[in-house]
């Protein structure tokens, strides 16, 4: 929206996101899909298609966005979903044992289990067969499997919870050091949202009251710390990366497709394993590639023949026929 009339239009709320002062904007990201400024820690979702507060990632398990309004809620779904197959195995476990028991001998003298009830009345309620224990022994690998995987997930939403971080925002804050070691800079940069107390951090997620704190839209910063300080950085991170990519042109066309069968096998068995969609080129295109593996490559195809950087489309992989 326009910036001379001291607003700024939010698409993740339903409401005007007003500042204070209109140079506020330049301190902003300004989101080509949704053609708005985005709040502060707020990132576009392309799964989503809308902007998201204080996004984190993108779940396909939930199919949402984990962000401001329930990034408490994940977490203890990342809590409670262990220790849930936690309780499944043990189920599973005592299950098989005691219907085993008596048809073969482990060997466990060590064992203390009262199976006298299990004597007394060996039938069961449901027939104990080998179709039934292949499927307890199969229920059984996926409880631990998930409570393995989903433990470690909790465990690094719980670390970056007590900096009071996003996934997002700790990669954000990698690049500055990577940027800032590059160039050989005096900077620091400071992630200004961390309170320096894990339990305040704590609190600006979980609260008695399942509402998260504030308004998803102003965040208090720490001391010394600009309100715009992250924002600033990925700017300059933006700004850094358009100085250090390199221009390509296609020699080939490419269709976009995830798996490519006739650009050969290495490209096909190379196809980066990520959901962002591929670039469709035709031949003679412009490319700026950002960064790139040895088969392909991530970068922004040029609109227009002036390569203007307001005319490109955002950083997707695409297949690296091109020429320098």
């Amino acid at each position: 929206m326009c910036c001379q009339q001291n607003y700024v239009f939010c698409v993740i709320c339903p409401f005007f996101y007003l500042k204070e002062k209109s140079q506020d904007c330049m301190y902003l990201q300004y989101c080509k899909v949704c053609q708005s400024y985005k709040a502060p820690r707020s990132h576009h979702c392309r799964k989503c298609n809308r902007c998201v507060m204080k996004m984190d990632h993108h779940c396909p398990w939930i199919n949402n966005c984990c962000g401001y309004q329930n990034h408490a809620s994940f977490t203890l779904f990342l809590l409670l979903a262990p220790l849930g197959c936690i309780h499944a195995s043990f189920i599973f476990v005592m299950t098989m044992y005691t219907q085993l028991y008596n048809r073969i001998s482990f060997g466990w003298s060590s064992v203390k289990i009262d199976m006298s009830a299990a004597k007394r009345d060996p039938r069961t309620i449901i027939p104990f067969g080998l179709s039934a224990f292949a499927a307890s022994l199969f229920a059984l690998g996926l409880a631990l499997g998930t409570t393995i995987a989903v433990g470690m997930l909790f465990i690094i939403q719980m670390k970056v919870i007590l900096t009071n971080k996003t996934s997002i925002e700790s990669w954000i804050e990698e690049k500055a050091k990577d940027r800032i070691q590059y160039y050989q800079t005096d900077e620091t940069f400071i992630f200004p949202y961390d309170m320096g107390s894990k339990w305040k951090n704590f609190k600006q997620v979980f609260t008695w009251s399942g509402i998260p704190e504030g308004d998803g839209l102003d965040w208090p910063v720490r001391e010394g710390c600009h309100r715009y300080s992250l924002t600033i950085e990925q700017l300059k991170q933006k700004a850094d990366k358009r100085v250090r990519s390199v221009r390509y042109r296609a020699i080939e066309d490419y269709s976009g497709v995830c798996c490519p069968v006739t650009k050969g096998v290495k490209t096909f068995f190379t196809t980066p394993c990520t959901e962002e969609p591929r670039i469709a080129l035709s031949k003679g295109d412009l490319i700026l590639a950002t960064r790139g593996l040895k088969h392909w490559m991530y970068g922004e195809k040029i609109l227009n023949s002036a390569g203007d950087a307001s005319d490109m489309l955002n950083s997707h992989p695409y297949n690296a026929d091109v020429q320098h």
